[in-house]
Parts: C-alpha cells; sequence; structure tokens
C-alpha cells in the first residue's frame, strides 16, 4: 500500500523534461493533461473503428469475394492481425529512440490511410477480383483469386497493418506521456486515462461493428473500406489539432544498444567470481556515472538487487585494458533495468492464450453467426460482424461506472491509486476469458444438434453470451496489462513497453493460426474433412475446438498465478535487498510499480 510519506515526498517532485510542439520546454499550465489526452484518446477512437470496420468483417470478405476457404481465410486474418500487433514494435522502437511518438503517429497514420484507399480501390474494381460467385452454394465452382489480384489485396492489407501497428503503442504512449507521474494528483488521473482509453476503443469498435459494418453490408466493401479510409483521416486532422497542447517526450538514441551491452558485458566476464560484499558492486553505479554506456539520464533512479544475479556480472572490474569499455562495464542502473524488462516477460507470456480466444471471436465466431438466423424485423438483419457490438455497447456504460465509482471506493481499501493493482485486473480477466470460451462450445453444440434434429436455425443472439464475457475480461486483463507495462521504471521505453503488449495480441493469433492448422490436420484423419475443414460449419466440429480452448484458458490462468507470484516474491526480494543497502527504503518505488503492486499478488493467488 503507498505511503503518506511517499505521497507527500512524489508531490514535491519537479515535472518531467518534455517540451512543446517548437522543442521549448513544456509548461505545466499550458501543455499536458487531460485536455492534450482528449486528443489522443479522438485519435485513438477513430483509428480502432477505422482498422476494427475493416479487420472484424475481413473473413466475409474473403470467402465471399476473394473466394478463399474458411481455415484459409481464418488464417489471413489472423496473420494481418499478428502483423498489425507485432508491427507495434517497430513503431514503438522508431518512436523512443529517433521520431518521438507525435511523428511516429504522424507518419505511419499516413501510411495506414493509403492502405485504406488502396482497398477501396481493389474491392471497386471487377477486374481485381475473381468472378462473382455463391461460396455457400456454389463453392466447389468459385473461382479462387490469384496472382495480380491476390498481390494488390496483400500489399493493400499490409499497408494497413504497418500503419496501425506503428500507431497503436504511440497513441497510449503520447497520451500517457501527458500526465506527470511524478505527481499524486496527476498519477491518479493517468489511471483514469487507461480507463479512458479503452473507453475510447469501446466506442470506436461499437461504431465500427455497427453503422461502418452495415455499411459494408449493404453498400459493398469498396464503399466501407472508402469510409474507413475517411474515418482515419478525421483522426489524422484530430492528432495535429492538438498538437500546441502536448508535452512531449524527446527520443533517447537507440534504446537495444544498452540492454545489449548488459547481455554481452555479462556473457564476457561470465567467468569471474563475484565480490563478497554487495556494495562492492553497488558503486560502480557511481565511478561510471558519466558513461555513455546508460539507460536512463538518472543513474541513481535504480539501485542493486539480488535477482537474476548472473547479470550483475556487467558491472564488475577488470584488471585488463579497455575493461571500462561500454560493451565491458556498465551501471547498476542498467543491469536493473534489463533485470526488470527479463522479470516482466512471463506477465507478458500468459495473456498469450487470451488473445487466442478473441481470435476465434472475429473469425469463426462471425463465420458461426453467418449461418443462424439474423433477421430482426422483415426488413432488417442483423450483420454477423457486428454480434462483437454488445460488449461493447455494455463496456461503454461498465467503463465509466468502474472508473468513478468502482475505483474510488477500492483505491480507499486498497490504498493503490487504481483501486486494485494491474496485476490482479490481468488475473481476474484472464480467469473470465475461459467462460467465454465454455459458452462458445456449448452454444455451437445447440446450434448444430438444433438444426440436425429439425433443419431450422437458432437466432444470431444465441452467441451473444461468449461476446459479452470476453467483453468484460478484456476490459480487466488489456488495461491492466497496458498499465503494467507502461508504469515499470524504463525511462525512455514507454512507447516500447507498450508496444509488447500489443506483441502479446499478435502471437496470440499467430498462435491461433497455428492451432487451426494443427487441429486440422490431426482431426483429418479420424473424421471427414477434421473439426475446421471446409466452409459449412454444420459438418465442422466448431464446438470442440471451442472446448480445447476452454481447457488450454485454464492451464493458462494457472500459469499466470505462479509468474504472478514470482514477480511478486521478486519485488519483495529487491525491498529487502534495498533494505540493506539503504534503511531508509528511498527509491523502491522505482524497482516495483509501487509496494501496494508487490503485496497485491498475494490476494491472487
Amino acid at each position: 500500500m503507498e505511503t503518506k510519506w511517499h505521497e507527500q515526498k512524489e508531490d514535491n517532485i519537479s515535472d518531467e523534461e518534455t517540451v512543446d510542439w517548437r522543442g521549448r520546454p513544456s509548461d505545466p499550465i499550458k501543455h499536458g493533461g487531460m485536455r492534450a489526452a482528449a486528443f489522443v484518446l479522438g485519435v485513438q477512437s477513430f483509428e480502432i473503428m477505422a482498422i476494427a470496420a475493416v479487420g472484424n468483417n475481413l473473413i466475409t470478405y474473403l470467402i465471399n469475394e476473394m473466394h478463399f476457404s474458411l481455415s484459409k481465410s481464418a488464417n489471413i486474418v489472423t496473420n494481418f492481425v499478428g502483423t498489425v500487433f507485432i508491427l507495434a514494435l517497430f513503431g514503438g522502437y522508431l518512436s523512443d529512440s529517433y521520431l518521438g511518438c507525435f511523428w511516429t503517429m504522424l507518419v505511419f497514420g499516413f501510411i495506414e490511410l493509403s492502405g485504406f484507399i488502396l482497398l477501396s480501390v481493389q474491392a471497386h474494381l471487377p477486374q481485381l477480383k475473381p468472378p462473382k460467385c455463391n461460396m455457400l452454394t456454389n463453392g466447389d465452382e468459385c473461382i479462387e483469386a490469384k496472382g495480380m489480384k491476390t498481390l494488390i489485396f496483400f500489399v493493400a492489407l499490409y499497408l494497413v497493418a504497418l500503419g496501425s501497428g506503428s500507431l497503436k503503442p504511440n497513441m497510449l504512449a503520447h497520451g500517457a506521456d501527458q500526465f506527470n507521474k511524478n505527481d499524486i494528483k496527476q498519477r491518479k488521473m493517468l489511471s483514469s486515462y487507461f480507463n479512458a482509453a479503452y473507453f475510447a476503443f469501446s466506442v470506436g469498435e461499437l461504431v465500427a461493428l455497427t453503422f461502418l459494418v452495415w455499411i459494408q453490408t449493404h453498400s459493398g466493401m469498396d464503399i466501407g473500406f472508402g469510409v474507413s479510409a475517411i474515418v482515419m483521416a478525421m483522426g489524422l486532422i484530430c492528432m495535429v489539432s492538438g498538437t500546441i497542447f502536448y508535452r512531449n517526450k524527446r527520443p533517447q538514441g537507440s534504446i537495444l544498444a544498452p540492454v545489449l551491452r548488459v547481455f554481452v558485458a555479462a556473457i564476457v566476464k561470465r567467468k569471474q567470481e563475484f565480490p563478497a560484499n554487495p556494495r562492492m558492486i553497488h558503486q560502480n553505479q557511481f565511478e561510471l556515472e558519466n558513461s555513455d554506456c546508460t539507460l536512463s539520464n538518472d543513474p541513481t533512479t535504480l539501485r542493486y538487487t539480488n535477482r537474476l544475479r548472473f547479470l550483475d556480472k556487467a558491472c564488475l572490474k577488470e584488471q585488463e585494458p579497455n575493461s571500462n569499455n561500454a560493451w565491458r562495464l556498465c551501471t547498476v542502473d542498467q543491469v536493473e533495468q534489463v533485470k526488470i524488462l527479463i522479470s516482466i516477460i512471463p506477465i507478458f507470456a500468459s495473456t498469450i492464450v487470451f488473445n487466442t480466444i478473441l481470435a476465434q471471436l472475429q473469425t469463426f465466431s462471425v463465420s458461426q453467426g453467418s449461418v443462424m438466423k439474423t433477421q430482426i424485423t422483415k426488413s432488417f438483419h442483423i450483420p454477423p460482424a457486428s454480434l462483437q457490438a454488445i460488449p461493447y455497447i455494455f463496456l461503454i456504460f461498465l467503463v465509466p461506472l468502474y472508473d468513478y465509482f468502482l475505483v474510488p471506493f477500492a483505491r480507499k481499501i486498497t490504498g493503490h491509486v487504481s483501486g486494485i493493482t494491474p496485476l490482479q485486473r490481468i488475473g481476474f480477466g484472464l480467469f473470465v476469458a475461459t467462460f467465454s470460451m465454455v459458452s462458445a462450445a456449448l452454444m455451437e453444440k445447440k446450434r448444430r444438434e438444433y438444426f440436425s434434429s429439425s433443419g431450422q436455425i437458432l437466432s444470431i443472439f444465441w452467441i451473444t453470451p461468449q461476446f459479452l464475457i470476453f467483453g468484460l475480461s478484456e476490459m480487466f486483463t488489456a488495461v491492466g496489462l497496458i498499465e503494467f507495462f507502461y508504469k515499470q521504471n524504463l525511462k525512455g521505453m514507454q512507447s516500447f513497453l507498450t508496444a509488447i503488449t500489443y506483441c502479446s495480441y499478435s502471437f496470440g493469433f499467430y498462435l491461433s493460426s497455428v492451432l487451426v492448422s494443427l487441429v486440422n490436420k490431426i482431426t483429418s484423419r479420424s473424421s471427414d474433412g477434421g473439426w475446421l475443414g471446409g466452409v459449412d460449419l454444420n459438418k465442422a466440429r466448431l464446438d470442440l475446438f471451442y472446448w480445447l480452448l476452454a481447457g488450454l484458458s485454464l492451464i493458462n490462468f494457472l500459469n499466470y498465478l505462479f509468474w504472478a507470484r514470482w514477480y511478486n516474491i521478486s519485488c519483495n526480494q529487491a525491498l529487502s535487498g534495498r533494505t540493506h543497502l539503504d534503511s531508509t527504503n528511498e527509491g523502491f518505488h522505482s524497482i516495483c510499480i509501487n509496494p501496494a503492486q508487490a503485496v497485491g499478488v498475494e490476494n491472487i493467488t
């Protein structure tokens, strides 16, 4: 729990080093705060609106217009979404190292816009698509898109992926940069910002999955892609409009070279013995204060800890010539920051299966809805992709309630600035995600049996519970993960750390592609076409695939509990190590998110 001493101390700390759009030191009165963050929230909402309308209904376009099979279409979608999120690493690195958030967002925003325009052109011109054919009734006779048709399509699709992937971590990081984390009041606002960012995301998804998907369904995908381009342009206008209000962090130069130096130095000196007194290592921090081998502008930010001690050898001096070379001798501050990077990897990895479940809701669940009764009135049919809007309608009301009522209430009990710790939030979300797949499996079995026994189809609303449950799960897991990573004390790497959270989405969608192919290959030996073969869901066994994912999700949750506890013990050891070095415990807040974070995992496990 955060102490009053800690809050009072931080209230007196000056503003972080940031600049305005002209490169001058920022003014806390004129720059930053929720006013500046509001423009970034607008960009987030418009961008997700544009790409969600494409990604969530892309499988329908691939099957009906490009004439790809169900499994191939699902893999194209998951590979596309996976690429979007893996490219977040590139965008985060480029921003933190060279361009800064604002310019990275501007450049890649225009790249994403060009991809939407090219997609619209490809969908509009008949010569860039195969001949029209009904895949449901004449699937065997339909000609699959090949050659130049697929080349133009994939170029357009991956221009969108490059732009969106590079934008995503910078939108969140740039919005969070508008708050001074050294001030207790602004830290509370920062916590609210992450909830507001998810609210903006939910609004964007809701508009995309209702209005924009409806346009795609009734006016054609060419018009739908064109509307996405217009929405993306509106997002860029919104971003530029807030230029004079932003507080911008300067790029730090290469953020990966110092990390590599720690590993190189530790490997080179792997046979060197540790000194008996830990203070002998700790002193190197001050001796190398002016070294060019730094990750942080403040060499006293982090303190020596006993975790992952094999890296400590990077701090040991040698008697050889050139032993002070940056690739052979590093500061404690560097080593501790690398330790932080390593210690958060298992938390990141524990959310991969979670995003594999998300992949199913954007692919197979949409296809599931396409073979159900979509008629609401005599003249209105709900597009299957719009089912994903249901949880966002719920979340638009739930997120403000959570931020304005539940967080303050929980804050009084736990003393944590976010109400509950990010690790607790992630854990709860991972647990709930399992029930999304349980619901999906039960509903798919009911749908198949009802069709087999009566020849009739169920209403599309029967599969809404799986979307609703996962929406609740995502509100906890996604926001908790971003907050957890952003608040790690790695100066100048906030965009890159935020990008790492998006890699979880990427690996989750790639894992989905592997699972689909693997399950098809294994089950095709014992059943005709396998669980997911062909395009007819009534002959497939999607329910068994959902049960498989439910089991993996439960195992993943138990795995997360182990690593969350390990992180908690690691933080407690850091506190213990710091106590031996300095009885005041000053600076422990830098090693972990905060003392409440370290204690909070015990409530999960």
